[in-house]
Protein backbone atom coordinates (compact mmCIF):
# COMPACT_ATOMS: atom_id res chain seq x y z
CA UNK A 1 0.00 0.00 0.00
CA UNK A 2 1.48 3.20 -0.86
CA UNK A 3 0.81 5.77 2.12
CA UNK A 4 1.20 9.05 -0.21
CA UNK A 5 -0.65 10.14 -3.50
CA UNK A 6 1.40 12.76 -5.05
CA UNK A 7 0.45 14.80 -8.40
CA UNK A 8 3.33 16.92 -9.33
CA UNK A 9 2.59 20.61 -11.10
CA UNK A 10 4.15 23.68 -11.53
CA UNK A 11 2.04 26.30 -9.72
CA UNK A 12 3.59 27.59 -6.67
CA UNK A 13 0.35 26.27 -5.20
CA UNK A 14 0.32 22.77 -3.31
CA UNK A 15 -3.02 21.34 -1.49
CA UNK A 16 -2.19 19.48 1.16
CA UNK A 17 -5.02 16.42 2.14
CA UNK A 18 -3.82 14.91 4.93
CA UNK A 19 -7.24 13.35 6.27
CA UNK A 20 -9.00 11.92 3.37
CA UNK A 21 -7.63 8.67 2.75
CA UNK A 22 -9.97 5.98 4.04
CA UNK A 23 -7.07 3.06 3.94
CA UNK A 24 -6.28 0.57 7.33
CA UNK A 25 -4.04 -2.15 7.21
CA UNK A 26 -5.57 -5.14 7.90
CA UNK A 27 -4.14 -5.83 11.14
CA UNK A 28 -5.00 -2.44 12.45
CA UNK A 29 -8.51 -2.69 10.98
CA UNK A 30 -8.97 -6.15 13.14
CA UNK A 31 -8.48 -4.09 16.76
CA UNK A 32 -11.04 -1.47 15.70
CA UNK A 33 -14.36 -1.37 16.81
CA UNK A 34 -17.31 -1.20 14.98
CA UNK A 35 -17.67 2.87 15.76
CA UNK A 36 -13.71 2.70 14.60
CA UNK A 37 -14.84 1.26 11.33
CA UNK A 38 -17.27 4.11 10.37
CA UNK A 39 -14.41 5.96 9.63
CA UNK A 40 -16.54 8.78 10.30
CA UNK A 41 -13.65 11.43 11.29
CA UNK A 42 -12.86 11.33 7.59
CA UNK A 43 -12.30 14.09 5.61
CA UNK A 44 -14.77 12.82 3.18
CA UNK A 45 -14.54 13.73 -0.74
CA UNK A 46 -12.16 16.58 -0.40
CA UNK A 47 -10.11 15.63 -2.45
CA UNK A 48 -12.69 15.49 -5.28
CA UNK A 49 -14.01 18.57 -3.90
CA UNK A 50 -10.76 20.29 -4.71
CA UNK A 51 -9.92 18.66 -8.27
CA UNK A 52 -9.23 20.82 -11.04
CA UNK A 53 -9.41 23.93 -9.36
CA UNK A 54 -6.09 24.99 -9.92
CA UNK A 55 -5.08 23.43 -13.39
CA UNK A 56 -1.30 22.74 -12.67
CA UNK A 57 -1.99 22.93 -8.66
CA UNK A 58 0.78 20.16 -6.75
CA UNK A 59 -1.55 17.75 -4.73
CA UNK A 60 -0.08 15.34 -1.24
CA UNK A 61 -2.32 13.11 0.02
CA UNK A 62 -2.12 10.88 2.58
CA UNK A 63 -3.92 7.22 1.18
CA UNK A 64 -3.84 6.19 5.41
CA UNK A 65 -6.88 6.66 7.50
CA UNK A 66 -6.18 9.24 10.48
CA UNK A 67 -7.28 6.07 12.99
CA UNK A 68 -3.99 4.31 11.81
CA UNK A 69 -1.90 7.82 12.64
CA UNK A 70 -2.99 11.31 12.45
CA UNK A 71 -0.60 13.58 9.10
CA UNK A 72 -2.02 16.71 11.10
CA UNK A 73 -0.64 16.18 14.48
CA UNK A 74 2.76 16.68 15.97
CA UNK A 75 4.87 13.43 15.49
CA UNK A 76 6.19 14.43 19.36
CA UNK A 77 2.35 13.90 20.20
CA UNK A 78 2.38 17.54 22.00
CA UNK A 79 -1.31 19.23 21.65
CA UNK A 80 -2.64 21.55 19.54
CA UNK A 81 -5.06 22.66 21.53
CA UNK A 82 -4.05 22.80 25.15
CA UNK A 83 -6.60 22.27 27.66
CA UNK A 84 -9.60 21.46 24.97
CA UNK A 85 -11.49 18.71 23.69
CA UNK A 86 -9.26 17.00 20.68
CA UNK A 87 -7.77 13.91 19.20
CA UNK A 88 -4.44 13.15 19.41
CA UNK A 89 -1.51 11.80 16.94
CA UNK A 90 -3.12 8.04 17.23
CA UNK A 91 -6.64 8.92 18.26
CA UNK A 92 -8.19 6.59 21.00
CA UNK A 93 -11.36 8.22 20.69
CA UNK A 94 -13.65 9.34 17.80
CA UNK A 95 -14.76 13.31 17.37
CA UNK A 96 -17.65 12.80 19.63
CA UNK A 97 -15.23 11.59 22.42
CA UNK A 98 -16.40 7.90 21.81
CA UNK A 99 -13.79 4.87 21.77
CA UNK A 100 -12.66 3.48 18.43
CA UNK A 101 -11.04 0.48 19.57
CA UNK A 102 -11.44 -2.84 21.09
CA UNK A 103 -10.99 -3.88 24.63
CA UNK A 104 -7.46 -4.05 25.10
CA UNK A 105 -6.54 -3.14 21.69
CA UNK A 106 -5.48 1.01 21.98
CA UNK A 107 -2.61 1.42 20.38
CA UNK A 108 0.95 0.83 22.30
CA UNK A 109 3.98 3.16 22.52
CA UNK A 110 5.54 0.60 20.10
CA UNK A 111 2.69 0.92 17.57
CA UNK A 112 2.94 4.58 17.54
CA UNK A 113 6.56 4.40 16.79
CA UNK A 114 5.85 2.09 14.03
CA UNK A 115 3.02 4.21 12.14
CA UNK A 116 5.52 7.37 12.55
CA UNK A 117 7.93 5.81 10.66
CA UNK A 118 5.58 3.89 8.33
CA UNK A 119 3.12 6.71 7.66
CA UNK A 120 3.26 9.69 9.41
CA UNK A 121 6.94 10.67 8.27
CA UNK A 122 6.64 9.30 4.40
CA UNK A 123 3.67 11.19 4.15
CA UNK A 124 5.67 14.77 5.46
CA UNK A 125 9.05 13.37 3.67
CA UNK A 126 6.56 14.13 -0.01
CA UNK A 127 5.43 16.63 1.41
CA UNK A 128 8.48 18.52 2.66
CA UNK A 129 10.56 17.89 -0.92
CA UNK A 130 7.35 19.11 -2.90
CA UNK A 131 7.57 22.17 -1.26
CA UNK A 132 11.16 22.50 -1.81
CA UNK A 133 10.75 21.43 -5.53
CA UNK A 134 7.84 24.40 -6.25
CA UNK A 135 9.76 26.58 -4.19
CA UNK A 136 13.23 25.92 -6.75
CA UNK A 137 10.74 27.14 -9.33
CA UNK A 138 8.96 29.98 -7.78
CA UNK A 139 11.05 31.30 -5.21
CA UNK A 140 7.80 31.28 -3.02
CA UNK A 141 5.54 28.16 -2.21
CA UNK A 142 1.83 28.34 -0.56
CA UNK A 143 0.50 25.11 1.32
CA UNK A 144 -3.09 25.26 1.48
CA UNK A 145 -3.51 22.73 3.55
CA UNK A 146 -7.49 21.17 2.16
CA UNK A 147 -9.84 19.90 5.66
CA UNK A 148 -13.43 19.34 6.71
CA UNK A 149 -15.16 18.58 9.40
CA UNK A 150 -18.79 17.88 10.58
CA UNK A 151 -20.78 21.45 11.56
CA UNK A 152 -21.87 20.04 15.14
CA UNK A 153 -19.98 18.16 17.32
CA UNK A 154 -20.12 19.30 21.04
CA UNK A 155 -16.82 17.02 22.21
CA UNK A 156 -15.19 19.57 20.03
CA UNK A 157 -16.94 22.92 20.04
CA UNK A 158 -20.04 24.45 20.66
CA UNK A 159 -22.90 25.65 18.56
CA UNK A 160 -22.69 25.21 15.07
CA UNK A 161 -19.27 25.35 13.05
CA UNK A 162 -18.81 28.62 10.57
CA UNK A 163 -18.88 26.93 7.17
CA UNK A 164 -15.06 28.39 6.38
CA UNK A 165 -12.78 28.16 8.87
CA UNK A 166 -9.81 30.29 8.14
CA UNK A 167 -6.38 28.88 9.95
CA UNK A 168 -3.21 30.90 10.14
CA UNK A 169 -2.04 30.44 13.77
CA UNK A 170 -2.81 34.13 14.67
CA UNK A 171 -0.76 35.13 11.46
CA UNK A 172 2.45 33.47 12.15
CA UNK A 173 2.22 31.34 9.10
CA UNK A 174 1.35 33.42 5.65
CA UNK A 175 2.81 36.93 4.76
CA UNK A 176 -0.73 38.88 5.73
CA UNK A 177 -1.33 39.35 1.83
CA UNK A 178 -2.11 35.31 1.67
CA UNK A 179 -4.35 35.60 4.77
CA UNK A 180 -6.67 38.68 3.28
CA UNK A 181 -7.56 36.69 0.40
CA UNK A 182 -8.92 33.83 1.87
CA UNK A 183 -10.78 36.05 4.37
CA UNK A 184 -11.89 38.90 1.63
CA UNK A 185 -13.46 35.54 -0.62
CA UNK A 186 -15.17 34.03 2.41
CA UNK A 187 -16.58 36.65 4.05
CA UNK A 188 -18.25 37.99 0.36
CA UNK A 189 -19.41 34.65 -0.57
CA UNK A 190 -23.66 35.07 -0.32
CA UNK A 191 -24.94 32.86 1.70
CA UNK A 192 -21.66 31.41 4.30
CA UNK A 193 -20.33 32.25 7.37
CA UNK A 194 -16.75 32.04 8.14
CA UNK A 195 -14.20 32.74 10.94
CA UNK A 196 -10.76 33.70 11.12
CA UNK A 197 -8.62 31.85 13.48
CA UNK A 198 -11.43 30.85 15.42
CA UNK A 199 -11.70 26.88 16.69
CA UNK A 200 -9.33 25.83 14.24
CA UNK A 201 -6.29 27.96 13.98
CA UNK A 202 -4.44 25.96 11.67
CA UNK A 203 -3.09 21.83 12.45
CA UNK A 204 0.62 20.57 12.36
CA UNK A 205 0.97 20.99 9.20
CA UNK A 206 0.34 24.37 9.00
CA UNK A 207 2.54 25.77 11.82
CA UNK A 208 5.14 23.62 10.93
CA UNK A 209 5.81 24.56 7.45
CA UNK A 210 4.43 27.86 7.63
CA UNK A 211 7.51 30.20 7.71
CA UNK A 212 6.64 33.13 5.80
CA UNK A 213 10.40 35.29 6.20
CA UNK A 214 11.43 31.65 3.69
CA UNK A 215 8.86 32.69 1.37
CA UNK A 216 7.03 29.29 2.42
CA UNK A 217 3.40 30.72 3.29
CA UNK A 218 0.98 28.34 4.87
CA UNK A 219 -2.81 28.35 5.73
CA UNK A 220 -5.53 26.19 6.63
CA UNK A 221 -8.83 25.63 5.41
CA UNK A 222 -11.51 23.74 7.64
CA UNK A 223 -14.40 23.34 5.58
CA UNK A 224 -18.14 22.37 7.18
CA UNK A 225 -19.27 19.20 6.08
CA UNK A 226 -22.47 20.94 5.27
CA UNK A 227 -21.60 23.04 2.48
CA UNK A 228 -20.67 20.12 0.04
CA UNK A 229 -22.30 16.47 1.76
CA UNK A 230 -25.40 15.82 1.43
CA UNK A 231 -25.87 14.65 5.10
CA UNK A 232 -23.11 14.99 8.15
CA UNK A 233 -23.60 11.29 8.27
CA UNK A 234 -22.93 7.67 6.86
CA UNK A 235 -23.18 7.14 3.99
CA UNK A 236 -21.35 10.94 4.08
CA UNK A 237 -22.66 11.41 0.30
CA UNK A 238 -21.37 14.05 -2.02
CA UNK A 239 -23.81 16.86 -3.14
CA UNK A 240 -22.40 18.00 -6.75
CA UNK A 241 -24.88 21.01 -6.27
CA UNK A 242 -24.18 22.35 -3.13
CA UNK A 243 -20.22 21.83 -4.30
CA UNK A 244 -20.60 23.18 -7.63
CA UNK A 245 -21.90 26.51 -5.97
CA UNK A 246 -18.38 26.19 -3.00
CA UNK A 247 -15.79 25.39 -5.70
CA UNK A 248 -16.45 28.64 -7.20
CA UNK A 249 -15.13 30.61 -4.06
CA UNK A 250 -12.51 28.08 -3.40
CA UNK A 251 -11.46 28.54 -6.71
CA UNK A 252 -11.15 31.89 -6.56
CA UNK A 253 -9.52 31.92 -3.23
CA UNK A 254 -6.48 29.87 -5.09
CA UNK A 255 -6.34 31.47 -8.02
CA UNK A 256 -5.77 34.75 -6.31
CA UNK A 257 -3.22 33.32 -4.36
CA UNK A 258 -1.34 31.65 -7.08
CA UNK A 259 -1.37 35.45 -8.49
CA UNK A 260 -0.19 36.58 -5.18
CA UNK A 261 2.77 33.68 -5.53
CA UNK A 262 3.70 34.47 -8.92
CA UNK A 263 3.80 38.22 -8.49
CA UNK A 264 5.66 37.95 -5.30
CA UNK A 265 8.99 40.32 -4.95
CA UNK A 266 8.81 41.22 -8.56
Amino acid sequence: MSVVDIHQGRSPVILGLPHTGTDVPADIWERLNDNGRLLADTDWHIHELYGGLVSDATTVRATFHRYVIDANRDPSGTSLYPGQNTTGLVPETDFDGEAIWKEGEAPTEEDIAYRLQHFHAPYHAALAAEIERVKAIHGVAILYDCHSIRSHIPFLFEGKLPDFNIGTDMGKTCDPAVEAIAVDVTTAAQGYTSILNGRFKGGWTTRHYGQPDQGMHAIQMELAQSTHLKTESPPFAYDADKAATLRTHLKTILTRMEDFALNFRK
